[in-house]
């Protein structure tokens, strides 16, 4: 122990690819900022993201395995697989009187974190700088999920976060703890592969400690993102590809990249980087597609429609989400030109991407109610979380490939944002939101596989609905399920010959394009393409 200071404060050190690992290597006092200054003692953190994964996936993960298994060990792994799940009777008898005090007095943070102190939950340090610190750093933990969780400290969740940072603290940290030395170092911690809610706070309870933490995550997943986006707290390396993550490395890999294998490797890389223009099959996999709805004409429409997303007019790609170009149309009556009218319609169904609903209603609607559901699903800042979403027990799409259930969370989340469904009599906003998200619960199978073909660079999936009012009602639900089409870059044509409303008694009017054509026309029969025309585009695909 040495009495000469009773404050330990940390600094995240600048960093580069080049000089991080030497940084960790170094001890305390050969790092930048140390010093001793009026009792406290002035520490450099290392502090680093690497989010993707290497051109080279061996010597990536090779490189991973001597980090942590190599002769000259440098950091501590630390992930889902391998958290210690296991936590004393006593600790988990001690966190419920603790909560249960919380629930009935509504304790303040200091006072929480006293109580956690009086149970023997806190991590004890011989050093008094240190165990200042650790008081502190839980302190700001439970700050941080007051500030980021509705309801605060009385958040149900509370109760799982605490369990978990106790028990992982005694688990993991508190071993690290005792082979440091302010003079020498503090726990070094590597961070591994995607995380929960838990994982996110236990990884900034260890900041807040001031161990060394460096995170690698090969989905790109930032498990930093929501409290430092800009990369301000801490050095961030995106690497070119982004993959669901292996399990950690046990051993080395014996496959060695030829010199011809990496440069092709680096060449694809640049020329299907983000924002190049050039996009390789399911590159944008792991992206969040956002649509951008265009206003055109009624020639024009037929005209994009054809065209893969890329080329489409404001067609993007940045910081992991995709502006998809889409069209949200609905055309009224029909053409003098009947062969030009069929022909369009035709051409439109044409594409093995293509949905023709021809029977309404053709969704379905819900009778459970998920009003709890929804709001325990929203943010502090009033909108509903993705993270929450896909993690409930009511989330429907988990078999589903990772970036696609983010995909249609984020949809559903934007759409309940700022509805344009119509709200029915007595209806608050909040209503609608509720029906939107329930529905948004619901996507049937048919476009769910709709869905899952869409490679957010090339072809745009389309929904082509005829509603000639012999086949049914359009209902509320069904308009529902198009505008999380909709915000999901999907193209919806409506089409009705009468040029009766049906979309317009539910959606608000500024949300897609009406064409009137020449001639109102009234029980009109869809007419299939000729059997010509189906063996004509159906060799033409084989093709």
């Amino acid at each position: 122990m040495n009495p000469s200071y009773s404050h330990l404060v940390a600094h995240i050190l600048p960093l580069s690819l080049e000089t991080w690992v030497s940084m960790v290597n170094k001890t305390i006092t050969e790092r930048p900022q140390y010093q001793i200054d009026k009792g406290a003692i002035h520490v450099g953190q290392v502090v680093a993201r690497f989010l993707g994964v290497a051109v080279d996936e061996d010597e990536y993960y090779n490189q991973l395995f001597e980090y942590v298994h190599g002769e000259e060990k440098i950091l501590t792994l630390l992930s889902e697989n391998t958290l210690d799940k296991k936590i004393d009777n006593q600790h988990f008898q001690a966190i419920q009187r603790v909560l249960n005090i919380n629930q009935e007095q509504k304790l303040s943070i200091n006072r929480l974190v006293a109580f956690l102190d009086g149970e023997q939950l806190l991590l004890k340090a011989k050093d008094p700088a240190l165990h200042r610190k650790l008081r502190e750093a839980m302190i700001a933990t439970l700050k941080l999920f007051a500030d980021r969780e509705s309801e605060g400290l009385q958040h149900h969740e509370l109760r799982r976060v605490l369990v978990d940072l106790v028990k992982w603290s005694f688990n993991h940290l508190q071993p690290e703890l005792e082979e440091s030395n302010l003079n020498e170092h503090l726990p070094k911690f590597l961070w591994y592969g995607d995380f929960k809610k838990s994982h996110f706070y236990f990884a900034y309870y260890l900041m807040k400690v001031g161990c060394d933490l460096i995170i690698f995550s090969p989905s790109g997943r930032d498990i930093l993102a929501e409290i430092d986006p800009n990369g301000e707290l801490s050095f961030i390396h995106k690497y070119p590809g982004q993959k669901e993550a292996e399990a950690f490395p046990t051993e080395r890999r014996n496959r060695k990249a030829t010199v011809a294998y990496r440069a092709s490797r680096e060449i694809e890389t640049i020329l299907n980087h983000e924002g190049s223009g050039l996009y390789k099959p399911w590159q944008l996999r792991e992206y969040t597609p956002s649509s951008i709805t265009l206003k055109t004409t009624y020639d024009e429409l037929f005209i994009i429609a054809k065209e893969i997303a890329m080329i489409r007019p404001d067609f993007e790609v940045s910081n992991g989400v995709v502006n998809i170009p889409n069209v949200f149309a609905k055309i009224q009556g029909v053409s003098r030109n009947r062969k030009e009218y069929w022909d369009r319609l035709h051409a439109l169904t044409a594409s093995e991407a293509s949905l023709l609903i021809k029977q309404f209603p053709f969704s379905s609607s819900v009778n459970n109610d998920f009003r709890f559901h929804y709001r325990d699903a929203l943010e502090r800042d009033g909108l509903l979380s993705t993270e929450k979403m896909i993690q409930s027990n009511y989330w429907r799409y988990s078999h589903l490939p990772t970036g696609l259930q983010m995909g249609i969370a984020n949809a559903i989340r934007n759409i309940c944002a700022k509805p344009a469904l119509k709200p029915l009599n007595k209806e608050t906003l909040d209503d609608v939101k509720i029906y939107l998200f329930t529905q948004g619960m619901q996507i049937p199978a048919n476009v769910l596989q709709l869905l899952q073909q869409f490679d957010y660079s090339q072809t745009v999936p389309k929904i082509i609905l005829f509603n000639n009012e012999l086949n049914g009602t359009m209902t509320r639900t069904d308009t529902a399920l198009l505008l999380l089409l909709n915000q999901f870059g999907i193209d919806i044509i409506l089409y009705n010959p009468p040029g009766h409303n049906d979309i317009e008694n539910y959606v608000e009017e500024h949300l897609y394009d009406i064409h009137w054509l020449e001639d109102v026309v009234f029980n009109l029969d869809y007419r299939e393409p000729s059997i010509v025309k189906r063996l004509f585009r159906q060799g033409f695909r084989r093709t």
